[in-house]
């Protein structure tokens, strides 16, 4: 029993430890958000004013069309789109620093009440590899945010993020042969505006993945059945969605928990599970939500994807599903494709009555 304690012991003072390191560069990735957003805003406000000053410039240059030099018209249209785009792509990006700020600061409480559970002595029970003890619990909450942030990491950088580098080239080249092949020039431009709003898309797919504001304003049938139109669209798979029951709002974390839950499933059904069609299922019930998704792919061994690191997600899915009094189902079978059935509580806000 002794050598069980110390090494019990051991393993909640590592965790500990890993805790600490995790709120420690936590804290300094929200001080270097804090930082940029700063700067995004600086910059935002100086990119809204050369806009405003550019737009006022286009409209006296407008009121005197017949009389103004074709040159001088044609410039102070190349800087008014090339403002707008400036401004626009600035945007973005303070609106993706805004959203990531708010996931890491969820991030940071999450990890720090687990702390506070261990220090407090609430981990005494914990045992590694018992699959439900808090243990488990601690190690769902750091390993699958910090997995979601390494994935819109890797995103970011490939997408956004190499785009911008090509903006700075395509800038540098266009303005090199304004003087020397205006047509050529006019086509980089060109193509620099086209590939200014495939970038600002990326960026905006982004935010809706950290936190779509449709969610906060329209609540879940809106949401969910715009997050499925997009993904069809990009994924190139067919998802049919039926919403039943009465169409209301419900208590905001119940809301995040039901998407968050689609967004999930959906994912792994299209990315893991190969499949060519996914069947959504919302019931607004009088007394529960019930989520239901159902894919023609490859299936799965329930038991052996507990083992997998890719059903952590699913692993968090049941877990905040208990937390809410509520259930996960699955049925799946190599093969056969699967089925998910998320049941919770409806709880509408107090507000509404």
């Amino acid at each position: 029993m002794t050598e069980e304690a110390n090494a019990l012991n051991e393993v909640v003072l590592s965790l500990r430890d890993s805790l600490q390191q995790q709120l420690d560069n936590t804290q300094r990735e929200l001080r270097e958000i804090d930082l940029m957003l700063e700067q995004s805003q600086v910059e935002v406000d100086k990119l809204s004013q050369r806009n405003a000053t550019i737009t006022m410039h286009l409209q006296q240059v407008e009121s005197q069309l017949d009389s103004m030099p074709q040159v001088e018209i044609k410039n102070a249209y190349d800087a008014a789109l090339d403002a707008q785009q400036r401004l626009m792509v600035m945007r973005g990006q303070l609106e993706k620093l805004q959203s990531e700020k708010v996931h890491l600061e969820r991030h940071f409480n999450t990890m720090t009440e687990v702390k506070n559970g261990l220090d407090n002595g609430e981990g005494g029970s914990m045992s590694p590899g018992s699959g439900g003890g808090a243990y488990a619990t601690a190690e769902m909450f750091i390993q699958a945010p910090e997995s979601e942030r390494q994935r819109l990491s890797r995103q970011m950088h490939d997408g956004p993020a190499q785009a911008l580098s090509n903006f700075i080239l395509q800038t540098e080249i266009a303005m090199r042969l304004f003087d020397v092949d205006q047509e050529k020039a006019r086509d980089e431009l060109s193509n620099l505006k086209v590939a200014a709003s495939t970038t600002f898309q990326l960026v905006r797919d982004f935010i809706f993945d950290l936190r779509p504001m449709m969610l906060d304003d329209l609540g879940l049938a809106p949401t969910i059945k715009r997050y499925c139109d997009a993904f069809r669209e990009k994924n190139k798979i067919e998802v049919i969605v039926n919403v039943t029951g009465s169409d209301r709002r419900q208590e905001s974390y119940v809301e995040v928990m039901v998407f968050r839950a689609m967004q999930e499933l959906l994912n792994n059904a299209a990315h893991h599970s190969q499949a060519t069609q996914v069947k959504i299922l919302l019931d607004m019930g009088a007394h529960q939500i019930r989520l239901d998704v159902e894919d023609n792919g490859k299936g799965f061994d329930p038991v052996a994807l507990k083992e997998d690191q890719a059903g952590l997600g699913i692993k968090i899915i049941e877990d905040r599903a208990e937390m809410l009094n509520g259930d996960l189902v699955i049925d799946s079978a190599l093969g056969q494709g699967a089925r998910f059935s998320l049941t919770v509580p409806a709880i509408e806000p107090l507000s509404a009555g």
